[in-house]
């Protein structure tokens, strides 16, 4: 996947397609809503993996799959052939799909692959579609019937996670951290009450400010692993809490692709209903001529305590009140609990 702005320099605009017209193919009498018609033309929209840094992850199978592709769409055609002609891929038709145009390749697509057509996808580095162009392409897919496959490859996000030494049975992805505004405290905020280990993308100039934020909202000795570079020359993964994190991100250039995982927030425990906040709320509406049986009931529910424990209080409160409790006034109109 690219981590948006995670570059040392600003992205390169894609190169512009060398074969325009080699999707258009307007015979072939299959509408994106027919979806019988396009399940049995043998057409696959294919979402292929790639490495995130070191290119002899690319697996034998993704090799296999771009080969047998009639066309690839991918974000930058210049990087791509770089990855194609390491496996040595030759004579490939490429097609840019990136964040810009995405939406205007989606018909040309599902036309593709309702004609018949093997259309591979795949991003700069990891999987299509996570903080990646593909997502929406392979929604609209899925809604036409279309076939959509997947050749699985290296994830920065597992990556981050599983060498970050914190907890990895239950966590969430957040992407990217919105820049600023309300957005973004609202974010963080979310975040910082967040129960799961939480991974998120930065670009390595604002891992100091986003550990800061985090710093302010979570606590500063909230633990979090900066991992950087992940399969590459210079990978780095530094693990501490995030008061630690802001100074060393400040203290020193960051550069590449950058993950954050942060360790999810302790779970607070509710402290106990003590019986003095039961019997108040108990005592104020008996007082008021309510049926006691409803009133039990309702505060149970409320404070979420055994009835029993209610109803206990309420057998020494109507003692105590002194006055006529409405339809519940007369003897044995407490019913037990059941």
């Amino acid at each position: 996947m690219t981590y948006r702005g995670g570059g040392a320099g600003p992205e390169p605009e894609p190169e512009p397609d060398p074969d325009p017209e080699v999707l258009e193919d307007p015979g072939s009498g299959v509408e994106p809503g027919d979806s019988g018609a396009q399940r049995s033309a043998g057409g696959a929209l294919v979402l292929v993996g790639t490495p995130i840094g070191n290119l002899a992850d690319l697996s034998p199978r993704a090799v296999q799959a771009l080969e047998g592709a009639d066309v690839i769409y991918c974000e930058d055609t210049r990087h791509s052939r770089k990855l194609l002609t390491h496996a040595g891929i030759t004579g490939a038709s490429l097609r840019s799909l990136h964040e810009h145009n995405e939406d205007d390749r989606i018909a040309e697509v599902l036309r593709s692959v309702g004609g018949g057509r093997t259309i591979a996808v795949v991003s700069d580095a990891g999987m299509p579609g996570i903080s990646d162009p593909g997502s929406r392409l392979v929604g609209a897919a899925a809604r036409a019937g279309l076939v959509v496959t997947v050749v699985p490859g290296p994830s920065a996000v597992l990556a981050a996670l599983v060498s970050s030494g914190l907890p990895t049975d239950r966590f969430c992805f957040e992407g990217f951290l919105p820049r600023s505004g309300k957005d973004r405290r609202d974010r963080v905020a979310s975040v910082a009450h967040e129960l799961r280990t939480t991974v998120l993308f930065e670009a390595p100039g604002r891992v100091a400010s986003t550990l800061r934020d985090l710093a302010e909202a979570c606590g500063g000795e909230r633990q979090v692993a900066v991992a950087r570079e992940l399969t590459k020359l210079h990978e780095e993964i530094w693990r501490g809490t995030l008061a630690d994190g802001a100074t060393w991100a400040e203290e020193r250039p960051l550069r590449g692709e950058v993950v954050l995982v942060l360790a999810g927030a302790e779970e607070v425990e509710e402290p106990p209903v003590g019986d003095d906040v039961l019997a108040a709320a108990l005592a104020e509406r008996m007082a008021s001529g309510e049926r006691t049986r409803g009133v039990v009931d309702d505060i149970a529910a409320a404070f979420e305590v055994p009835r029993r424990r209610v109803y206990d209080l309420a057998l020494t409160l109507r003692g105590t009140i002194g006055a006529p409790m409405g339809a519940d006034a007369g003897a044995g109109s407490l019913r037990p609990p059941e």
